[in-house]
């Protein structure tokens, strides 16, 4: 099977972004990957894609971790991307590829806007976030937005974000990893990529925090989603133009 080196150009710039701006590199990879692939091979292959690139993040930042947090957004996370993920198979692949793409620049743009609306660091919304997080990633494909959202609002320093963030979206990607396989997204396509998608996971975490070095803390979440609103821009006029 041809491997495609630009796609892999593209997804080593979303894991390194991904990284920078700790949201995860899901929310970049999805709609890149779909300029390239269905969206149901892009599901399957962010899953293996995220198993590594998570496992760098916790072993590079494995000092910021925040037990808490693992608890009230992980757990939730991990029972409703395992419902989403079932899901997935229901709804129609086009469908879904023109909600992301909504979801995205609709998200960014809110708080991109409205700087002052945030979400109230306590139990119940860390367990809402989890919730809702979980349940995108498994249908979408990427939680990660809503997940840095909630998690946002701890003000945790940046590089506790990131190893937490990183840990809860691992549990999430070993679950949904069964679900899709399950649902026949991951086969000898996505298998094929993976030992370059695991290659990219590891050397892109570690260019993304080497630059990380260098992003003041004041404009961490800002340029966070500014990624976000592009890349959802991109998804939209990909849709236009295909159609």
């Amino acid at each position: 099977m041809k491997i495609n080196y630009f796609f892999l150009l593209l997804a080593l710039a979303a894991e390194i972004i991904g990284t920078i701006g700790g949201f995860g590199s899901s929310v970049f990879f999805v709609p890149l990957g779909n300029f390239y692939f269905d969206f149901y091979s892009v599901l399957g292959m962010t899953a293996i894609f995220h198993l590594s690139s998570n496992l760098s993040k916790i072993f590079l930042f494995k000092k910021g971790l925040d037990k808490k947090l693992l608890l009230y957004i992980g757990v939730p996370s991990v029972f409703f991307v395992i419902a989403g993920g079932f899901l997935s198979k229901l709804v129609d692949g086009y469908a879904l590829t023109v909600v992301l793409g909504v979801f995205l620049v609709v998200f960014s743009l809110l708080f991109l806007i409205k700087k002052e609306i945030v979400v109230l660091p306590n139990k119940k919304n860390a367990v809402i976030g989890g919730t809702l997080s979980g349940f995108s990633a498994g249908l979408l494909g990427t939680g990660g937005a809503i997940r840095g959202l909630t998690m946002a609002a701890f003000n945790l320093e940046k590089h506790a974000f990131i190893a937490t963030s990183a840990f809860i979206d691992f549990m999430i990607d070993f679950s949904r990893t069964f679900v899709y396989y399950n649902n026949g997204y991951i086969g000898k396509q996505e298998l094929t990529y993976l030992p370059f998608l695991f290659a990219i996971g590891l050397i892109g975490t570690y260019l993304g925090k080497k630059i990380l070095a260098y992003i003041p803390q004041d404009k961490f979440r800002s340029l966070s989603l500014l990624f976000i609103l592009l890349i959802g821009l991109a998804t939209l006029i990909q849709i236009m133009v295909a159609k």
